[in-house]
């Protein structure tokens, strides 16, 4: 089977929110690899950021030394993949090639040396958000740098959208951070073609391969496997479930069996914020709205997580806030729209780019967005020693390996 024929560039077929054509761009500035040489030899590894596609891939940092660049190279060993996860890897290979947008990314630069597939991209020097959730914001971001993170999230969604995929893998892991600002979505193994025959389908029911660990962000339509299917609406509820994690600083439902996860999807109980207790949407009413109405900084404005987890469930790496804090009315606003069981009443992502609470992201420059990361800082160059070579997917790694940074630096998970 050609895999190419899947895929259409139907990129000039659609328009911005704003009536005005889309412009294919791919990244500005320093993250612009194009120019690169398809060489292994001319790529000095540097450090390992992490591991990603069922453990199979290496990332690291490597500098192209004709040109002294740094780049982040995803390496993974091909004789060691099935076959289905040949026609993933070669999924978002040839969605790599169709995709042109700022916010998406994309890899510009893969080629292969003997058995190992290299994949380069930009380096994100401030990682995920998982990746600075866990290191610098245990308790939660800012609603500032979490308007900031989504604004640039749904601006890659809705050019999805508008080009006919469905992301199938919006979660704070894929959402990734340059040294200069910009907001990347990753994650394009996940995503799913919606055009057949050229002819845009109001919906799908293909089950997308993940691992368990993805199910606290899949909407309740995807899970549920039944004939209506699932549409571009199933990523605004991913959305929603993200815009938790960044407040709470933990995952809503992470803690639950699946079975019981799917329960609580189904019966549409609301993964709310820590200051409104969690009822069904219909039982809601209206959200409470915070008392100050404003942002409390950074690590401060946010809240431990869903009140929808077991209480017998066993603590995650990401510390526990000591207690609730009150969010704006904005944000309670965003959470309950993306989360409405209905795929229906949920709004597009461009209509949630006009929303109320990203008000704020028109003000933020390049160093205001510095001002927000604090105190994350971005990755650093390492002294030039070059990293071990890849180690293969079935080796286990050591309690040792697993503590160190560089580990939790750039999270590659499914």
């Amino acid at each position: 089977m050609d895999i190419e024929e899947r895929y259409e560039d139907t990129s000039h077929q659609f328009r911005s929110c704003d009536g005005s054509e889309y412009t294919l761009q791919g990244p500005a500035g320093g993250d612009d690899i194009t120019g690169l040489s398809p060489e292994p030899a001319h790529y000095q590894l540097l450090s390992e950021l992490g591991k990603g596609f069922n453990n199979l891939s290496q990332v690291s940092m490597a500098r192209h030394m004709p040109t002294g660049q740094l780049v982040a190279v995803k390496q993974t060993n091909l004789d060691e993949c099935t076959e289905e996860e040949l026609l993933q890897l070669m999924n978002e290979v040839l969605l790599s090639r169709l995709f042109r947008h700022s916010n998406l990314l994309t890899s510009r630069l893969v080629f292969c040396s003997s058995c190992q597939l290299w994949v380069l991209t930009p380096l994100m020097a401030y990682g995920s958000a998982d990746a600075l959730l866990r290191t610098f914001f245990p308790d939660g971001m800012s609603e500032s740098l979490i308007a900031y993170l989504l604004h640039g999230v749904l601006k890659a969604l809705d050019y999805l959208h508008r080009m006919g995929y469905v992301h199938r893998g919006v979660k704070a892991s894929h959402i990734l951070l340059s040294e200069e600002g910009r907001v990347y979505l990753s994650g394009l193994h996940s995503v799913y073609s919606m055009m057949r025959d050229g002819k845009r389908m109001r919906a799908v029911f293909d089950m997308p391969h993940h691992s368990p660990a993805l199910l606290p962000w899949l909407s309740p339509e995807l899970l549920r496997q039944d004939l209506h299917g699932y549409g571009v609406k199933s990523d605004i509820y991913s959305l929603g479930i993200v815009a938790c994690e960044l407040v709470s600083g933990r995952v809503p439902f992470q803690d639950m069996p699946p079975t019981q996860m799917l329960l609580q999807k189904l019966r549409g109980s609301h993964c709310c914020l820590l200051d409104v207790a969690p009822f069904p949407l219909g039982e809601l009413g209206g959200l409470k709205v915070s008392r100050s109405g404003v942002d409390s900084g950074i690590g401060e404005s946010v809240a431990t997580g869903s009140l929808t987890h077991s209480a017998t469930a066993p603590p995650t790496d990401r510390p526990q806030s000591p207690g609730p804090k009150n969010h704006s009315a904005t944000l309670h606003s965003l959470v309950q729209l993306c989360l409405q069981q209905q795929p229906e009443r949920r709004p597009s992502a461009s209509e949630l780019l006009s929303h109320a609470f990203f008000k704020q992201v028109k003000r933020h420059t390049g160093d205001s967005f510095l001002s927000l990361m604090y105190p994350a800082v971005p990755l650093s160059c390492p002294e030039d020693r070059p990293v071990s070579s890849p180690p293969g997917p079935t080796r286990p790694a050591s309690p040792s390996a697993t503590a160190e940074p560089p580990e939790a630096a750039w999270d590659f998970s499914d």
